[in-house]
């Protein structure tokens, strides 16, 4: 076998910052990461927003640079996966036979998009949205324009993807179980981009799901989607974005402690020594609030990768930033940062106008409030608050809800507690 080194087991962006760091704190050993995909470590978000959208090349989405890994003696086997783990002994089983050793292993699986059990489910046609080439299949299919696309699930990828659909000037329908999109939003912001959407023609269908799918006359393609409701709506292509499922089988075979995922210290250290994880697949303990999180954005598997390389190399360090993501529709772009779980049940206090879309245009902020304090921010088209909307929640400041309410208050005053 191998010498021992620091193995990741995942090829996407939460591996890539881990093996970047590793080499950026100083470890000259052995790294390898093991990438079920044959394309390089990459940013997902861009899939579903300008890469989608054909603003950003396909060399924008690489966590390092071309030839990094290479340049860095990162040993990367592309197209291969860990089959079995096993920690008593120090090492993982590839798929394609061979053990690898490890000093530390970082599990960075993260997770596959969940699909629907109802008839016709199969059809060609109904696709999902993941990896690259889904991106890359899906822009070749709506840049063509003029056909009639059914979004079922009206959450953030839902949404980017009907924003995407409408500007290549698809027909849109949205098929959402909820009342209002975005539903882990308040009712009147979900509402704010709801209308958002429909100024640009797309079509809602809320509290619906579809109960099945309706084949062409061949028994090949889909041709339409039947809700619960016996309505019948025509489509040509259909995305099913309706969440996804971490990746814990390794985790799970291998005795780990699994629950939402991979259940992990906010040192990213699961439940077996010299085993960590991190991004999509991990829940872990936050900090700031004491809660298990599991987190499916971004920022979350940047750093994470970053602890998990930290503590893996065994400097102390913990996932102790307040989870972030951003979105963009049509000409709005939104930045979230807080604790989501925090958020559920606290009050809302708003920034300016979200009476119109047009209103919204001109930017207004969303806090939210748990005991005083502002545990969640959100901005619309305001994106030189986020710093300070950060800032504001990790003070854990008591604010006046007036003040905060008060486009004239500047942000960082309120940092100070009243």
């Amino acid at each position: 076998m191998d010498e021992q080194g620091m193995v990741i087991a995942g090829g996407g962006l939460a591996a890539g910052s881990a093996a970047k760091t590793l080499r950026a704190e100083g470890w000259e050993g052995p790294i390898t990461i093991i990438a079920a995909e044959h394309r390089e470590p990459y940013l997902r978000p861009p899939l579903s927003k300008e890469f989608l959208l054909g603003k950003a090349p396909e060399e924008e989405l690489a966590v390092n640079p071309a030839g990094w890994y290479a340049d860095n003696g990162v040993d990367l086997r592309l197209g291969e996966t860990v089959s079995e783990i096993i920690p008593a002994s120090h090492v993982v089983r590839l798929e394609s036979g061979p053990l690898v050793p490890y000093r530390s292993l970082l599990i960075a699986t993260g997770a596959q998009p969940r699909t629907l059990d109802v008839p016709g489910a199969q059809l060609e046609g109904i696709v999902t949205l993941r990896r690259f080439e889904d991106s890359l299949a899906l822009r070749s299919e709506l840049s063509r324009g003029g056909r009639r696309v059914v979004l079922i699930g009206s959450g953030w990828i839902g949404m980017e993807v009907a924003a995407a659909a409408r500007t290549y000037g698809n027909e849109v329908t949205v098929i959402g179980r909820e009342q209002n999109p975005l539903g882990q939003l308040e009712p009147e912001l979900g509402d704010y981009f709801r209308r958002l959407h429909e100024a640009e023609g797309v079509t809602f269908r809320l509290g619906e799901h579809p109960i099945e799918f309706k084949a062409t006359d061949d028994g090949e393609c889909v041709t339409c989607v039947v809700t619960n409701t016996g309505e019948r709506i025509g489509a040509d292509l259909v995305v099913v974005a309706v969440g996804v499922n971490p990746s814990v089988e390794l985790a799970r075979d291998a005795h780990l402690t699994v629950g939402n995922g991979i259940v992990v210290d906010a040192a990213l250290r699961t439940s077996a020594e010299g085993v960590f994880a991190a991004g999509d697949v991990a829940n872990s303990l936050q900090p700031f609030t004491g809660d298990h999180v599991r987190s499916e954005h971004w920022s979350n598997a940047l750093n994470g990768g970053k602890v998990a390389a930290k503590s893996m190399l065994g400097t102390e360090a913990a996932l102790d930033i307040a989870p972030y993501f951003y979105t963009d529709q049509y000409g709005i772009s939104l930045e979230y940062s807080g604790y989501g779980q925090r958020a559920r049940g606290a009050k809302l206090v708003l920034r300016g106008s979200i009476a119109t879309v047009e209103d919204g245009l001109a930017g207004f902020v969303a806090f939210w409030l748990r005991d005083g304090a502002v545990v969640a921010a959100m901005n619309v088209n305001a994106p030189r608050s986020q710093k300070a909307l950060k800032a504001l929640i990790t003070s854990r400041a008591i604010v006046d809800e007036s003040r905060l309410a008060d486009p004239s208050v500047p942000l960082a005053e309120l940092t100070a507690a009243t």
